[in-house]
């Protein structure tokens, strides 16, 4: 099953994410999670969004879900350092991070593969809620 890497400049809000994904897939996926920096504080992790990946790719792919501008080059230097069997198997959704991830979770833990996972991810963007 493709597996979900939440990024977030927040660990707080990146743990809770996970805990709604979660619990709203049963557990059926693997989903990673990486927010704030090694020392606590607001930004963005490189190294663990990598170890993330990692821990997430079970071969079908990884779609990550970010939040705010420098979350997604981090996203992006992430995809850099992994070596080459993950390559053209991680892809970055644009899509909003709650309803981005809530939406991918539920899509790949019905098996969908990951170019469907990314897709209802970004539909997510268009979503009234009221």
């Amino acid at each position: 099953m493709v597996g979900i890497v939440i990024v977030s400049h927040s660990k707080k809000v990146a743990d809770g994410l996970y805990e709604l994904a979660d619990q709203m897939t049963g557990g059926k996926i693997r989903i990673g999670k990486s927010g704030g920096t090694k020392d606590g504080r607001l930004g963005t992790n490189v190294d663990e969004i990598v170890e993330e990946i990692k821990k997430c790719e079970s071969g079908d792919g990884v779609l990550i879900l970010v939040d705010l501008g420098s979350s997604v080059m981090s996203a992006q230097m992430a995809l850099e350092f992994l070596d080459e069997e993950y390559a053209g198997k991680v892809e970055i959704a644009d899509a909003p991070l709650v309803e981005g991830t809530i939406a991918a979770s539920v899509e790949a833990s019905i098996g969908s593969d990951i170019l469907k996972v990314k897709a209802v991810a970004e539909a997510a963007k268009n979503l009234v809620k009221i």
